[in-house]
């Protein structure tokens, strides 16, 4: 039988997956994966892979770092609100801070899409926040995937991930070695909920009675889903210029407040004897948080362990040279605050004085 007989046969797009729209997508989204091109990553998108080329980035005796991620159920408000351009931000920023708290520069990022069913526009402005934030990370988009899976996802729901790569050279990675009781405690301030704890955003949002259209109770000018939708920082590029500007071991560790907060991501880069001694009046809580802590009565130790409560990156320093690295942060954009000290280890590894003003 010749093709073209079956007149009336079944189709792949009568399924429900259009492969045409799907490249029509990656059409689209060349020139804004184009504008990411970084030394060491120049080819265009649409082969079996992507490429990198340590090399002409620059390094000599590299170690890589990788990091994948999500953005949990903060994608469900972005669906409920149409609101998509931004959520790519914190696909990248969920990665690429993670890399970067290992002394890391992120080099290059894919991403994975996968929906029920494309509809045009949406996949193109994801990949423009994707895109975004690759800017803001200094990394390359080298490649990734669009799924289109009916009977999997409803409707057009869709899902993201997304994966990283950097490298520091040989020795240069962190944490150091020599944490220390003494050692001065930095926050670097966060933009609002970032990437975490939107299951429990979602359902105080639910309880108050509010629209995501509604006006923001702690955020003017904005609508609720809006101001929910603020992406998360990335904070590469004023960390990599402080480690630039103040030499090995000024910084001695880094820390991602993500998923479980204070209490359980700084002890991730403790060593074993020391603690972290934490003054909760020096964290400047964003209006956000107070507004879910008190609509939801949401206690303050699962406010720490939930939410970055306004802190979204924590920088361990050697205290002799703890104003050079506040200098250097100021210079390079950010305000850092002086939020406590490294401790000999006590029952808990991370202890608190003063409370949240929330």
């Amino acid at each position: 039988m010749t093709t073209g007989e079956r007149q009336n046969g079944m189709t792949y797009a009568e399924a429900g997956v259009d492969i045409d729209a799907g490249n029509a997508m990656v059409e689209a989204i060349k020139p804004l994966v184009r504008a990411t091109r970084r030394p060491g990553a120049d080819a265009e998108i649409g082969g079996f892979g992507g490429l990198f080329d340590l090399k002409a980035a620059g390094f000599k005796d590299p170690i890589l770092v990788a990091a994948n991620d999500g953005v949990g159920t903060k994608v469900k408000i972005a669906i409920e609100t149409g609101r998509h351009a931004t959520i790519g931000i914190d696909l990248v920023a969920m990665c690429v801070n993670d890399i970067i708290v290992q002394g890391a520069e992120p080099l290059f990022f894919l991403d994975y899409y996968a929906t029920g069913k494309l509809v045009p526009g949406v996949g193109a402005d994801i990949v423009k926040g994707i895109a975004e934030g690759c800017r803001q990370a200094g990394c390359a988009l080298i490649g990734g995937e669009t799924a289109e899976m009916p009977g999997l996802y409803d409707g057009s729901d869709y899902d993201l991930a997304g994966f990283s790569v950097g490298a520091a050279e040989r020795g240069a990675l962190l944490p150091v070695a020599g944490i220390a009781p003494g050692d001065v405690v930095l926050g670097l301030p966060s933009s609002g909920v970032h990437s975490n704890g939107f299951s429990l955003v979602r359902r105080i949002v639910a309880a108050s009675g509010l629209g995501y259209d509604a006006p923001a109770p702690f955020a003017q000018g904005k609508s609720l889903g809006e101001a929910l939708l603020e992406p998360t920082r990335i904070y590469v590029k004023p960390l990599l210029s402080a480690l630039k500007a103040t030499g090995h071991g000024a910084i001695k560790a880094l820390a991602h407040i993500t998923g479980g907060g204070f209490p359980d991501n700084l002890p991730r880069v403790l060593p074993d004897g020391v603690g972290i001694a934490l003054d909760l009046d020096a964290v400047s809580v964003l209006p956000v948080f107070g507004w879910l802590a008190r609509e939801g009565n949401v206690a303050e130790a699962e406010m720490l362990r939930t939410f970055n409560c306004g802190i979204g990156m924590v920088v361990v320093v050697d205290p002799a040279r703890a104003e050079a690295v506040e200098q250097a942060l100021q210079a390079a954009g950010e305000a850092p605050v002086r939020l406590g000290r490294i401790t000999e280890r006590g029952e808990s590894p991370v202890t608190y004085t003063g409370r949240l003003a929330l």
